[in-house]
């Protein structure tokens, strides 16, 4: 097998869509004692499970995004005609990136939430709220219908769980002035507010409360956490009272006219190209789907050629309302809401997404074919910093160098940073014995659980490796979750489970933890040349048995320095420097 294809192997478990056949989307047994719950627009009949938690799947947060309501923000679901409609299976995501016929577990018609709580729970239980932004690119559902049951259980049923599908690719985040015009830009983050504002409604009914919900995004998720934090200039609507974030996903952020080249590109496959927006728009919106899902692809940016394509093609705009400018400027102007938040990452962050590189030119091709902006020099100024470094199993020579240089610039840096803007714009409270004169807000980690399968396979611990942990290994499709969850890696699950529920519960990791779990200390540093007085930040290790705080290295501070002061050639903020 070539390291190619381990590559494109290792990726797509991150994107995994299962179907029927998986046991995650049968639907569940109905109980004599099924619960209920009316929603106005529909009354659903959920499923009580054997460990005290009711399940509600595949409930309508929105009405399906057809015909008209295509590229529009979504609207209330349509009042249903049934007595009481069944919430016992997961339903359809969304249509992702290349995916074809039968379209297997995926639909345009995918707007659907997912909700457990403590059987006992009522209106007036009034319970911490945990909602699950998955990840996937923005091109694929990649972490759909996770099993929420086990982590409210395991929260002594003291939380409500949710998540949900939200439009990706070319359905959520195509972008045009004509689109603008006559419909809405970034609707797959508009889906996720939508999903929020739902939550703010009808939660109670479920016995959570609407007042303390936690966000918490992995990968894209954790991107579109960012985005919630700093939407509409860092508006305060009420709909979260603290964030996760875990290995922020921080793609180029391009504004809209730098994107209609690939409307344009779908309006002349299909035929629809006018100077008139409203025509243009209609006829769009007159496409069958499969015609529209076969332009839902990758290709080259202008002045790059393919293959190879780009790995994330359809990404957020700057569309001047939810995304009112660059992320960085936002965070580094206060534009964002000051809550408790925990930011994270993984080791080997971009060891499932590097080019496979024989050599320092590799390297420099594949940074141009994903940032197209990056310039020769800018490219010879990352090698200046990313050395070639010691091989792994299955790659060539600079496959860790790539994988080094792309991880820290999309996910590490990007979270390190932004935790040092959070921290410059958030009042420390006084020490306490939890913080020892650190923030008590704000938490940073480094996800370093090895896993015999994927050293020697030479990717390290990949992207999002900490979800099995999260969740539960047995919650998550079986192609995500390394064996060794069950196994010699099981002790880590109450852990980092326990650091999470408590988070959600309490706005602190600490308060909740699992017996014997290490006090996880606020972060008050920075990753590179700015942010907080403090130094360099402290973040929690979370290793097998050496679980542990840390500091932020010097040679990672500096590269985490370098890469914000790329910003512009990044499209992630206008000036190339700090200030």
């Amino acid at each position: 097998m070539s390291s190619r294809v381990i590559h494109i192997i290792t990726a797509l478990i991150q994107i995994a869509i299962l179907t029927s056949a998986s046991p995650l989307f049968q639907p569940l047994p109905i109980p004599a004692n099924a619960p209920k719950i009316d929603l106005n627009y529909t009354r659903y009949v959920g499923a009580k499970l054997s460990n005290g938690v009711n399940a509600f799947l595949g409930m309508r947060y929105a009405a399906a995004p057809l015909g008209d309501l295509r590229w529009r923000a979504p609207v209330e679901p349509e009042r249903s005609t049934l007595s009481w409609e069944p919430a016992l299976a997961f339903q359809p995501v969304c249509l992702g990136n290349a995916v074809g016929p039968p379209y297997l577990g995926e639909d345009e018609d995918c707007l659907f939430v997912n909700v457990w709580a403590p059987s006992n729970a009522t209106v007036n239980s009034r319970l911490p709220v945990w909602v699950f932004i998955q990840g996937g690119g923005y091109v694929f559902n990649s972490n759909a219908n996770y099993d929420g049951a086990e982590v409210v259980e395991k929260s002594g049923h003291n939380i409500v769980m949710v998540n949900f599908n939200y439009r990706v690719g070319v359905w959520g985040f195509l972008a045009s002035e004509k689109l603008r015009a006559d419909g809405d830009l970034n609707v797959g983050l508009l889906d996720q507010r939508r999903l929020l504002l739902w939550v703010k409604q009808y939660i109670s009914r479920f016995g959570g409360d609407p007042d303390h919900v936690v966000i918490h995004g992995a990968s894209a998720g954790a991107g579109s956490v960012a985005l919630h934090l700093s939407a509409y200039g860092g508006r305060d609507d009420g709909l979260f009272v603290g964030a996760i974030s875990e290995s922020l996903f921080f793609p180029a952020q391009p504004y809209v006219h730098e994107l209609e080249w690939q409307f344009d590109r779908i309006l002349q496959a299909v035929g629809c190209y006018s100077y008139d927006s409203a025509a243009a728009m209609a006829c769009l919106r007159s496409r069958d789907m499969e015609t529209l899902q076969s332009l839902n692809i990758a290709l080259a940016f202008p002045g790059r050629t393919a293959p190879p394509n780009p790995l994330f093609y359809w990404t957020p705009c700057i569309d001047g309302d939810f995304i009112q400018d660059l992320p960085y400027v936002l965070f580094e102007t206060g534009r964002f809401l000051k809550m408790p938040v925990i930011f994270g990452t993984d080791t080997d962050e971009g060891s499932a997404f590097a080019t496979d590189a024989a050599s320092p030119s590799d390297i420099i091709s594949f940074f141009q074919d994903n940032y197209p902006l990056l310039t020769l020099n800018d490219t010879l100024a990352i090698l200046s910093h990313y050395q070639v470094l010691a091989p792994l199993p299955y790659h060539n020579p600079w496959f860790p160098t790539a994988s080094l240089a792309y991880g820290e610039a999309t996910f590490v840096c990007p979270s390190l940073n932004l935790l040092s803007h959070i921290t410059s714009f958030t009042t420390t409270p006084p020490a306490t014995l939890n913080n020892n004169n650190r923030s008590r807000s704000i938490f940073a980690y480094r996800y370093n659980v090895l896993d015999t399968v994927n050293l020697a396979a030479g990717i390290g611990v990949p992207h999002i490796f900490e979800a099995a942990a999260v969740f539960g290994p047995a919650n998550l499709p079986p192609v995500q979750v390394a064996a060794s969850y069950f196994t010699y890696n099981a002790p880590v699950v109450p852990l980092v489970m326990g650091y999470w529920i408590s988070f959600v519960r309490a706005l602190d990791p600490n308060v909740y933890r699992a017996a014997g779990a290490p006090m996880w200390e606020g972060w008050d540093g920075r990753a590179g040349g700015g942010g907080g007085e403090g130094g360099r930040g402290q973040r929690l290790k979370i290793e097998l048995g050496d679980t542990c705080m840390e500091d932020v290295g010097e040679g990672e501070s500096g590269r985490c320095d370098f890469w914000e002061g790329m910003g512009r050639s990044m499209r992630q903020k206008r000036r190339g420097r700090r200030g």
